[in-house]
C-alpha cells in the first residue's frame, strides 16, 4: 500500500472550499481496487449497514488508506475520524441512483466539518450513473427539499433515527430520501471519474446520481464520511466514530 499521499496545492484547496468538491486522480492502484471488488464479490451473504468497517478489515483499511486520509486531513485542517462507510454497486440496465441531496441533512454535526470521499471502483460517467455535483452549492446553506419525485431514477426510503445532543438529551427524527428543490439541470455537473480516483466533497455540497442506463457497465463506488475529531454527531447510530490511525 502506497503511503506517500498527494500534497494539495493552494489552488486545489481553494477549489474545494469555493466549489465544494475536488477530484483527485490515482488514489488507488488497479490492483488495490480489483482486490476490494473481488472481496465484495465473495462476501454476498452478510447484512449491509453503515458501520461495516467495524467488522471487516478490508473496509477499515480502505477507509483509512493513507492516500485518502492524507487528502482528508489537508482539507479538514485537522485530524479526521470515520463516521460511516458504503459500497455502492449500481448495476447496468436501470440500477437506481440517489437523488440530489446534502449530507448534512442526514448527518447533523457541530461544528459542521462533515465531508466525504467517493472512490470510483470502476470507470464512472454520466452513461453509467456516475456522481453528480452542484458546484458552489456548499456556499448557499441548506436547500429546500422534498421526498423523491422519480422512483425510476432514484431510491426512495423513510426511517426513524435516534438522536442525542452533547447534554445527553435524546429524541427521534424521521428522515426520508431527500430530493433537493431549486436546482436547474444546467447547474448540475455530471462528473467523469476514472477507476481509482476519488471525489472529495463537503457535507453542504449538493450531490447525487441518476440510474445506470448502460447495457453492460456496472457503476461501483466506495464512500467514506469523515468529520474532524472535535465534531459532535447527533445521530446515535453513527455517533461512535473511529479516529483515523
Amino acid at each position: 500500500m502506497r503511503t506517500n499521499y498527494p500534497t494539495l496545492s493552494g489552488e486545489q484547496i481553494a477549489h474545494y472550499n469555493q466549489q465544494g468538491y475536488l477530484v483527485v486522480e490515482k488514489l488507488l492502484t488497479d490492483d488495490e481496487v480489483d482486490a476490494f471488488v473481488r472481496h465484495e464479490t465473495e462476501c454476498t451473504d452478510r447484512p449491509r449497514h453503515l458501520q461495516l468497517h467495524r467488522e471487516d478489515e478490508e473496509w477499515l483499511d480502505l477507509a483509512q488508506h493513507p492516500m485518502i486520509t492524507g487528502v482528508v486531513q489537508q482539507l479538514l485542517a485537522g485530524h479526521p475520524s470515520i463516521v460511516q462507510t458504503m459500497y455502492m454497486n449500481k448495476q447496468a440496465q436501470g440500477g437506481t441512483g440517489i437523488a440530489l441531496h446534502q449530507d448534512t441533512h442526514y448527518i447533523r454535526n457541530e461544528p459542521n466539518s462533515l465531508m466525504a470521499c467517493w472512490l470510483a471502483m470502476s470507470d464512472t460517467d454520466a452513461g453509467n450513473g456516475g456522481l453528480c455535483v452542484v458546484p458552489g452549492s456548499n456556499q448557499k446553506g441548506l436547500y429546500e427539499f422534498s421526498k423523491v419525485r422519480d422512483e425510476s431514477e432514484h431510491t426512495s426510503w423513510e426511517k426513524d433515527y435516534p438522536m442525542r445532543d452533547r447534554s445527553g438529551k435524546e429524541w427521534a427524527e424521521t428522515m426520508h430520501s431527500f430530493d433537493i428543490q431549486g436546482v436547474t439541470d444546467h447547474e448540475v455537473a455530471k462528473l467523469t471519474v476514472r477507476k481509482g480516483a476519488g471525489v472529495f466533497f463537503t457535507g453542504m455540497t449538493v450531490h447525487g446520481s441518476y440510474a445506470n442506463h448502460s447495457t453492460d457497465r456496472p457503476r461501483l463506488a466506495f464512500a467514506t464520511h469523515y468529520i474532524r475529531e472535535d465534531t459532535w454527531i447527533y445521530r446515535t447510530d453513527i455517533q461512535d466514530t473511529i479516529p483515523v490511525r
